[in-house]
């Protein structure tokens, strides 16, 4: 079995495939990074990378003749785990207001919307955008399987100036930057994370086992 990462050249593809591999290796599984619909009939996992705009991100994923198609026999109609990193993530749901409105996949319901500039509670300095750094998880769901050996209030590696909302149902995780944001979403056999997990050291890699176990 193998783990497809699509690349439609968004970048980053480097690390994360170096990260999923080096959790995959144990398990006996292949890692390919593929910009080729029919790699994901053969695949067991998908994962979808994102660096950059919504609109940039999700035009070059159209570029790819039959892609969209193929995410959508394997993933919606296939059940194949599905993992959507940063942007990835946010193009999971309706549409995208980066620059723009930009149509998403709609695989769950909600849009992406540019971080408030909000005053820190305990500063009178506003906050930095974009939200970049080393920061706390919130496990709203954590019994789901992405979270197994996860505890609260570990740090994942954020680099956004966007974030997803969508209903509470649908959040797996927050990270406070002045107020709540999505941090993890999910349904179903989806799940995707804001921040980077090849970035993301030990909580990272546990969140890739656990996704692989899926």
């Amino acid at each position: 079995m193998s783990i497809a990462i699509i690349d439609y050249g968004s970048g980053n593809l480097h690390s994360a495939a170096k990260a999923f591999q080096h959790q995959a290796d144990p398990m006996g599984l292949d890692v390919v990074v593929t910009s080729d619909p029919h790699a994901l009939k053969t695949a067991s996992h998908i994962v979808l990378p994102g660096v950059g705009a919504f609109g940039d991100c999700i035009a070059g994923l159209r570029k790819l003749d039959g892609m969209i198609e193929a995410m959508e026999d394997a993933v919606i109609k296939g059940g194949k785990p599905f993992f959507g990193i940063c942007v990835g993530m946010q193009m999971m749901l309706k549409r995208g207001l980066e620059h723009g409105e930009h149509a998403g996949l709609g695989w769950i319901e909600g849009e992406v919307v540019k971080i408030e500039s909000r005053v820190q509670s305990s500063e009178s300095s506003e906050l930095k955008i974009p939200h970049m750094g080393w920061n706390e998880l919130t496990l709203v769901q954590p019994q789901h399987p992405l979270f197994k050996g996860v505890a609260d209030e570990e740090h994942a590696y954020f680099v956004h100036s966007y974030h997803a909302r969508c209903e509470a149902q649908h959040v797996l995780a927050t990270v406070d930057y002045g107020g709540a944001i999505n941090a993890c979403i999910g349904r179903d056999n989806l799940v995707g994370t804001q921040f980077h997990p090849e970035k993301s050291h030990r909580l990272g890699l546990q969140l890739i086992t656990n996704f692989l176990q899926m």
